[in-house]
């Protein structure tokens, strides 16, 4: 089941998280979180934006969220997009369908595009986004430094 995240989800997406940090590109972030960070985070998110998280046996799975594309009042409409699941229930159409409710609720909310911002190489990714109707916007060479290498970051968008 896809529902609205709670504060008390935030034990639990720490946990589906801080494994991409440790582990992998995908995000930038370098150091894990805390559980009181999450759940600030959820608070500061939710405030604007809605942020969900997919269910299943009354454990959570995966989560998506929209988040601040610019500070600018004029981008108030464009929305990044963030979305993670647990690392092993990938590949069985969860992050999509929980990607496709994401867009579908920042449309009914007013916001005219999303932004997916991906680091490169990242095959999985880059088909999430395509399958949604996201289309490559934008790639910048060795925008981040992780791992003692750098990264290239690529930019999807969809217009709702």
């Amino acid at each position: 089941m896809i529902r609205p995240v709670l504060p008390t989800d935030a034990p639990v997406l720490v946990e589906i998280y801080n494994p991409y940090i440790r582990d992998t590109l995908i995000t930038f972030e370098e150091q894990p979180v805390t559980v009181e960070e999450m759940g600030a985070r959820i608070a500061k998110v939710t405030a604007a934006y809605p942020w969900l998280v997919w269910e299943e046996d009354g454990r959570v799975l995966g989560y998506a969220y929209g988040s601040t594309w610019r500070t600018r009042h004029a981008y108030r409409f464009a929305v990044e997009t963030t979305v993670y699941l647990d690392r092993g229930h990938q590949g069985k159409g969860r992050g999509a369908a929980l990607y496709q409710a994401l867009l579908d609720e920042l449309k009914q909310r007013g916001f005219h595009s999303a932004l997916g911002c991906l680091s490169l190489p990242n095959a999985p990714s880059v088909r999430l986004h395509e399958k949604l109707g996201f289309r490559k916007v934008g790639h910048m060479t060795e925008a981040g430094w992780k791992f003692g290498a750098w990264v290239d970051v690529g930019f999807w968008e969809l217009l709702l």
